[in-house]
């Protein structure tokens, strides 16, 4: 995770979409519930906002768009100022330190959706949150078949992979979150034959 502060000299910023196959296809939208009650605690309330708030932009404009900074920072309810120490600054630097954002030229570049929790995000929530966390990654057990089970197992595997954990690391988590053994042993080897593919490709 990055600690780099982001601040720009102008009066207006570039946002742009962060295009990420991996993500968009296994992630979550920032107004989602699984944001909201996952990556809200991990993020804080301004960053979460600030990706709502993106999320909104995006959808209207796809190809990004350029707004005010005084004008953004005031639509978040922070406080009018743009400065490195400001609330709304501090809220994009998060969002850069997390990795859900990285500055480009003049602007920023934001993902359209959010990756799942890692390990050590899921460690750092309280213990409530990590079991609801768990119960919500295995699903209801009453309609999870086998081959739902396998198939999100091996989403989860692939976006921790994509996110730099290594195999033992996510197969750990895998069974943390209740996956039956069989069933993480073949999701990390599918997603590190999948990644290799694609790296391939």
């Amino acid at each position: 995770m990055s600690s780099a502060t982001v601040t720009f000299p102008g009066e207006t910023l570039i946002i742009q979409p962060w295009p990420d196959p991996v993500v968009e296809a296994n992630g979550h939208d920032p107004r989602s519930p699984y944001v909201e009650q996952f990556w809200l605690p991990t993020l804080g309330p301004s960053t979460t906002l600030f990706l709502r708030h993106v999320a909104a932009l995006l959808d209207r404009w796809p190809d990004g768009c350029e707004v005010g900074l005084d004008d953004t920072a005031r639509a978040l309810g922070l406080v009018n100022q743009t400065g490195r120490g400001s609330p709304f600054a501090r809220a994009l630097s998060r969002s850069v330190q997390f990795n859900l954002a990285q500055p480009s030229g003049f602007g920023i570049a934001v993902r359209r959706r959010l990756p799942w929790l890692n390990p050590r995000q899921v460690a750092h929530l309280p213990a409530p949150l990590q079991e609801a966390h768990a119960a919500w990654v295995a699903g209801p057990g009453s309609e999870d078949t086998d081959r739902a089970r396998r198939l999100r197992a091996r989403r989860l595997a692939l976006s921790l992979l994509e996110l730099g954990e290594d195999p033992p690391s996510i197969e750990w988590q895998l069974r943390q979150w209740r996956f039956p053994a069989e069933v993480c042993a073949d999701a990390v080897l599918w997603a590190r034959q999948e990644r290799s593919g694609r790296g391939a490709a």
